[in-house]
């Protein structure tokens, strides 16, 4: 076996060298692929926070394997395009904008979980409408109760999947469902407020077909008034 000399590395040593390097290269490929890649945040609730209405089960199933699956499904389609490495509320737009429906459904329903997550708080922790953010609501529906009536009316009434949602457009709080993967974050100006998912997999488990019955208990019961209020405020 040849010895390092001053000149240089024998044979042996210059291919261990090599083989530290490949490996240092090798994981630093992984660290850059990790950056890039869309992630799933952690659930800001424990899974049996949001029981009865929503049961540990099906948050596990809803957050574990749905929310989860549209995002690995979206780094594998991203991964070495124009969309790898950008924020997932860019990709929502850009992929709705070039009509990339694979990309955009996958990423639009990412976003739309996230959202969800971030809409619902456990029972009495949610709040009230900040008082700016009550007054629109009032002048929009007349009271908050309203609200929530119309807010449930257009969940209910969604054939098929889709989302609930409060939104501020055009100056004034509104109600409108989307189905599928459709968001309201592709409009300008419209700035999502609450969403309430009504995809069968979001409520099965505990509340079988009765789809009125789980979205009167989340609207009335889980709902995050404090969060809505903060996009408010920001319009």
């Amino acid at each position: 076996m040849l010895k390092v000399t001053r000149r240089g590395f024998s044979v042996s040593a210059g291919l261990a060298a090599c083989t530290v390097a490949a490996r240092i290269g090798s994981a630093q490929q992984g660290k850059d692929k990790a950056m890039n890649e869309i992630t799933v945040k952690p659930l800001p609730f424990a899974d049996e926070a949001l029981a009865p209405v929503i049961s540990a089960r099906t948050l596990s199933y809803h957050y574990g394997k749905h929310h989860a699956g549209y995002v690995k499904t979206l780094n594998g389609l991203i991964a070495g395009t124009e969309y790898e490495g950008e924020p997932l509320e860019k990709i929502v737009r850009l992929s709705f904008a070039r009509k990339d429906t694979a990309i955009f459904n996958n990423a639009a329903q990412a976003w739309n979980h996230a959202f969800y997550w971030e809409s619902l708080a456990p029972k009495g922790k949610g709040g009230a409408p900040s008082a700016e953010f009550a007054k629109a609501i009032d002048a929009a529906f007349g009271s908050l109760d309203a609200c929530k009536a119309a807010l449930a009316d257009v969940c209910v009434k969604r054939f098929g999947s889709g989302w609930g949602w409060l939104v501020f457009d055009g100056g004034k709080i509104a109600v409108e469902s989307s189905a599928n993967a459709e968001t309201p974050i592709v409009r300008l100006g419209v700035t999502p407020l609450l969403v309430v998912d009504v995809w069968e997999h979001a409520y099965y488990l505990d509340w079988q077909n009765s789809r009125a019955d789980y979205v009167k208990a989340v609207v009335n019961d889980l709902l995050d008034w404090n969060a809505a209020s903060r996009r408010f405020a920001g319009c």
